[in-house]
């Protein structure tokens, strides 16, 4: 069980992620900034290609398409299925910036399909929040 934030949960969100089903023409650079930690702020990137998790890791793109910021309370009451994404951009807790914003409607298609609600669930239980 890997620790929420660490390289483990980054390998095990890159394993489960690889396993969505293709989507032909969705996707996105993205850095994820997590402030507010116990440990500092946390930064992580994910590369999505044709709706599937590509590449993950620790750190931040240079070239990213878009950046999304939260603090650790809200990004882990997402990651634990107690904070719908989509609910928390509305609400203005998850700060979306970039430089191709059409990426974000691109992906919400993929962040509301069932698939990906199943990654949640299973990212959450292989987690230690």
């Amino acid at each position: 069980m890997g620790k929420w934030l660490s390289q483990q949960w980054i390998d095990d969100t890159l394993r489960l992620g690889k396993k969505m089903p293709e989507k032909p023409g969705l996707g996105a650079k993205i850095n994820y900034l997590i402030t507010d930690c116990p440990e500092g702020d946390v930064e992580y990137n994910w590369i999505v290609e044709n709706g599937q998790l590509v590449a993950a890791g620790l750190g931040a793109l240079e070239d990213s398409d878009l950046n999304m910021t939260m603090t650790c309370e809200d990004a882990k009451a997402i990651q634990s299925g107690q904070l719908d994404a989509n609910t928390a951009f509305m609400q203005g807790k998850l700060k979306v910036t970039g430089s191709d914003m059409s990426k974000l409607l691109q992906l919400l298609p993929i962040t509301s399909s069932a698939e990906y609600k199943e990654l949640e669930t299973n990212l959450a239980a292989l987690t230690e929040f």
